[in-house]
């Protein structure tokens, strides 16, 4: 993973990672799947990062992380990432934020941070809108007609739409688990790791050492149950997204001529 970004010369997608284990995943599966080129970075400690413009860009992921959305004093970077957001999204970029991602997306774009307004950790359902289950990118998740599919979490701050969003899906403690505004789409669940992407997470002890008693055993037996059905359709999802990238990058290779 790259600390140090540079301009680059071929539309392809910026990563934008918080913590080396949160790595995109089925995410970079898609792209990879499509030869869509990407890179990884950090610029979380950085007062002021090389990004790229955004208009250069085939799309742009953020992911998650365990440092909250407005945390600009212990890292700087933060503030960078939502105004790289906030670009990309009025760019028409196809723009990915997940968790903490979906959180910095949801902020630039003028929503507001609930911290820690529950905790919600382990496979559990969410309910999908209206326009959730006609939206490109959730619609794969219902499964046997069912719009409340169950997924991954891991939180504990919350975001309120931004002025203009459409929610695509929600949890009683989470009113805000998906949005879409315009090309950009935020998720709140981590549809982005497999079985052995979430077994490296529990491994980890950043990310386990404050779990309850009994908490990882749960999630893995849970995700050896859903993970079969639930990573294949997460492969479409990020698919719809990775087609919207590759349409961006030939629109933007044939500009340059």
């Amino acid at each position: 993973m790259s600390t140090t970004p540079v301009p680059d010369p071929s539309p392809g997608v910026l990563v934008i990672q918080h913590a080396a284990w949160e790595g995109p995943g089925l995410v970079g599966r898609a792209l990879d799947e499509r030869s869509i080129a990407w890179r990884s970075v950090t610029v979380l400690d950085d007062a002021a990062p090389e990004l790229p413009d955004a208009r250069s860009l085939a799309g742009l992921v953020v992911m998650g992380g365990g440092m909250g959305a407005l945390d600009d004093a212990a890292h700087p970077g933060l503030a960078a990432e939502r105004r790289l957001l906030a670009e990309a999204t009025a760019a028409g970029v196809p723009v990915l934020g997940i968790c903490l991602g979906m959180q910095l997306l949801a902020v630039a774009l003028g929503g507001d941070l609930l911290t820690a307004h529950g905790e919600e950790i382990g496979v559990a359902p969410v309910s999908l809108t209206g326009a959730g289950l006609r939206d490109a990118y959730l619609y794969p998740l219902t499964v046997d007609a069912s719009p409340d599919p169950e997924v991954l979490h891991w939180h504990a701050d919350a975001v309120t739409a931004p002025p203009g969003a459409t929610v695509l899906a929600s949890t009683p403690l989470t009113p805000v688990q998906a949005f879409r505004s315009g090309s950009a789409v935020g998720l709140q669940f981590h549809l982005e790791i497999d079985g052995a992407h979430l077994d490296e997470w529990l491994a980890t002890p950043e990310m386990a050492a404050d779990l309850a008693p009994g908490v990882a055993e749960t999630m893995r037996a849970d995700a050896a149950v859903r993970m079969t059905s639930l990573v294949p359709r997460a492969l479409v999802v990020f698919g719809a997204f990775a087609d919207e990238v590759r349409a961006r990058r030939d629109s933007l290779t044939h500009a340059r001529g």
